[in-house]
């Protein structure tokens, strides 16, 4: 899948459009496998070209989260915009993820 990105010891996530259950299908696997394949560190999540989320996009940074979080990684948001911060804010991803721009 072209959204997963390996950079050295991390993995860039370019999140699509409007992420909903279908999508994070997809994303998820391709983001496990370069996890446990690639030993990756750290996963970047990139929401710049992204308008409409619901809770399956939470669900994503989540499990990612846990997943990496076990190697000692670190989970980062990137490039979101006002009305997906208030989504991610609101179900507290703030807590196991850093924002950066």
């Amino acid at each position: 899948m072209k959204a997963c990105k390996k950079n050295g010891q991390y993995l860039m996530i370019q999140m699509p459009e409007e992420i909903d259950h279908h999508q994070t299908v997809q994303i998820r696997q391709a983001a496990d496998e370069s996890i446990l394949e690639d030993e990756v560190r750290d996963v970047i999540f990139d929401f710049g070209q992204t308008r409409m989320m619901d809770s399956s996009g939470i669900e994503i940074i989540m499990g990612r989260y846990r997943m990496i979080s076990a190697f000692g990684g670190q989970v980062y948001i990137m490039n979101a915009d006002t009305r997906i911060k208030k989504i991610l804010f609101s179900a507290g991803i703030q807590k196991i993820a850093e924002f950066i721009n």
